[in-house]
């Protein structure tokens, strides 16, 4: 019968290999457990970060929707103060143009404009401007009328020509120069505007009564 010697070379190496075999078994599945670990660590959170980013981008989406619905009644106020501005613009610019096309007794409106500039004008002496037109129309034997009209007695006034002026109307001045009430047409159209517009726009229900009737003057 042939025995085997325990320390022979051929045994100690089937040990050492068996061993190692043992070890690397004992390595690998360590290294599967650790691994489906990791893996199952990585799953969730990605699906983590994936429920957050979903979440947030909701949230995103449901403040983008909320912004949005809150500049539609800006949008709507500003289209809409837009559109009463032309309206109310060509209004006032079809109000201009019968104005100059003095539809009207120019006479009397010139008389009538400037007696309410000398009711409010201290002095006695005044020179009345009114344009080249007017004047070689009406222009002698306006004073008579004017100081009817001004109920003001005795008064000096002179007319004057000047080339200047277009549109109709009158600039009052005093003998000294120092006051002066420009009662033009157009100059009156654009101190009056501002509430002209208010009650055009109230009247046509453009706006209401507590509303402001578009941009300035």
């Amino acid at each position: 019968m042939t025995t085997t010697n325990p320390n022979s070379p051929e045994v100690l190496q089937q040990e050492i290999l068996a061993e190692a075999g043992r070890a690397c078994d004992e390595i690998i599945r360590r290294a599967q457990s650790e691994s489906a670990t990791l893996l199952a660590a990585a799953a969730a959170e990605a699906d983590k970060i994936g429920r957050e980013k979903i979440n947030s981008a909701r949230v995103g989406a449901a403040r983008r929707r909320e912004l949005m619905l809150a500049t539609i009644p800006v949008e709507t106020g500003r289209l809409r103060s837009a559109r009463i501005e032309t309206v109310l613009e060509n209004i006032r610019g079809e109000v201009r143009r019968q104005l100059l096309a003095c539809n009207f007794d120019s006479h009397k409106a010139v008389a009538a404009l400037a007696a309410e500039a000398i009711r409010q004008m201290p002095g006695t002496d005044f020179v009345l401007k009114i344009s080249a037109d007017d004047h070689a129309r009406f222009g002698d034997g306006l004073e008579e009328d004017v100081v009817r009209r001004s109920g003001r007695s005795p008064l000096n006034i002179r007319i004057s020509a000047d080339p200047a002026m277009t549109g109709g109307g009158v600039v009052v001045e005093d003998a000294d120069g120092k006051q002066i009430w420009d009662n033009q047409l157009q100059s009156r159209l654009d101190r009056f505007w501002p509430e002209l517009r208010r009650q055009i726009a109230v009247r046509t229900l453009l706006v209401g009564n507590n509303e402001p009737a578009g941009g300035a003057a």
